[in-house]
């Protein structure tokens, strides 16, 4: 389990720093079989603290959902976005996600003039950017934005369940259990599912089981 301990904060900008507001830039759903990818970029308020901000995978769906609203409710503003399974399959993961980090910046209601993003890759941005290995578990508003896209894509999972409970989405979030894949040679792909992964197009390419 990575440390909860934050190596950097947002923090005034010092003399010689791009002066202006930060924005933490996170991702939900790269590897899942279905459902779109989700981005979210948060600016946080210095003035109102949010106890127990840390990386999204070590935290409960109930502290998730806790902090989701208390980052909806104190940050300075924030916004989220996603990319299509359409341009998922079109672009590839990666791209996918590059355009969503980018869609979630440009629904920011304030302009940062800094964007520090997780990972180690960086989407095309007009601002001074930066990528931050881990970002989630070093900063803190990367790790807000963290916590809004997984609960967001969450939410995204369970309402697609309703629609297509054979695939049981509200349960693996789309990502490749053995449930999953067995509900896949069952029923075949539904239109969520990324074709261009390779245990969708091993179905698409022979009849589901029982056809």
């Amino acid at each position: 389990m990575r440390s909860r301990r934050f190596l950097r904060a947002e923090q005034a900008p010092l003399d010689w720093d791009t002066p202006g507001l930060i924005a933490g830039v996170d991702e939900a759903g790269r590897g899942p079989l279905a459902g779109p990818v989700v981005a979210a970029a948060v600016i946080l308020d210095p003035r109102k603290r949010i106890r127990g901000l840390a990386d999204s995978k070590v935290l409960g769906p109930k502290t998730r959902a806790r902090l989701h609203d208390e980052i909806m409710d104190k940050a300075l503003c924030c916004a989220i976005a996603m990319a299509t399974v359409q341009e998922i399959d079109t672009l590839n993961i990666l791209q996918a996600t590059l355009l969503a980090m980018r869609r979630a910046v440009e629904g920011l209601r304030l302009p940062p003039a800094l964007v520090m993003v997780d990972g180690n890759r960086l989407p095309v941005l007009p601002m001074r950017a930066e990528a931050i290995v881990d970002g989630d578990a070093k900063v803190m508003s990367i790790a807000a934005a963290s916590i809004l896209a997984k609960v967001h894509r969450d939410r995204w999972c369970a309402e697609i369940d309703a629609a297509f409970p054979q695939y049981g989405f509200a349960a693996h979030k789309g990502y490749g259990t053995a449930a999953h894949l067995a509900a896949l040679r069952a029923h075949g792909a539904c239109e969520h599912h990324r074709r261009t992964f390779a245990p969708v197009a091993a179905v698409l390419i022979q009849p589901p089981v029982g056809a």
